[in-house]
């Protein structure tokens, strides 16, 4: 049964029209993530049109956390500064920045993980699967499955949201999307964490804001 508030579901994560929505759950049973790409490769889905829009406005947005000692930058861009400035978007800013203070992601998107990472893993997971005596033809699914669960772990998009583990970090921003009406994505972002080490990427991200803050 397709009821009122799947309905809505769909159409806050979309953007599409109410008639869309109910004819994507229709065909799909009532399955949100089926519908969600139903919409999507019939071209109905607004979200998903504006993201390819470019995003270049937005906030650098600070959380500090544990009276002191977890810190978090983020760069939240959108496409224009009006919208920067509203309090849906700054709110949606502050939620992400929470998250990554709470769940320590390492990357924005799998796209950036690098290939020695990736192998690395795969090496540890193929390793592991065939210490635990699993025949040799089943080692390369457990690894894909292994690979899926670690990108979920290390990838802030891939994250479940802390305040509502039902949905991701992306599906969190598409749907503010298709709310606000312009294309929303995180740039980039750096975690402090009191006693740790700071790497490279996150030491020169500092260094761009306090110059820039400075100039």
């Amino acid at each position: 049964m397709i009821t009122a508030q799947m309905v809505k579901e769909l159409r806050e994560r979309t953007g599409a029209g109410m008639m869309d929505c109910k004819k994507a759950l229709v065909e799909v049973e009532g399955n949100i993530e089926k519908a969600v790409d139903y919409l999507r490769e019939k071209g109905l889905a607004a979200a998903a049109k504006k993201a390819g829009r470019v995003a270049s406005e937005g906030v650098i947005e600070s959380y500090i956390h544990g009276g002191g000692r977890i810190g978090v930058l983020l760069e939240l861009n959108c496409e224009t500064d009006f919208v920067a400035k509203t309090d849906g978007f700054k709110a949606l800013a502050k939620d992400i920045a929470m998250q990554i203070a709470a769940a320590n992601p390492t990357y924005v998107s799998r796209e950036e993980v690098s290939e020695e990472d990736i192998n690395r893993e795969k090496e540890i997971f193929k390793a592991q699967a065939l210490n635990e005596g699993k025949p040799a033809n089943i080692v390369e699914k457990m690894i894909d499955g292994r690979m899926e669960k670690y990108y979920k772990e290390i990838c802030l998009l891939e994250q479940q949201f802390i305040k509502d583990p039902d949905k991701t970090i992306q599906q969190m921003i598409t749907e503010n999307i298709a709310k606000i009406g312009e294309n929303i994505n995180v740039r980039r972002f750096v975690r402090y964490q009191l006693g740790e080490g700071i790497e490279k990427k996150e030491t020169d991200f500092a260094s761009e804001v306090m110059a820039a803050a400075q100039g």
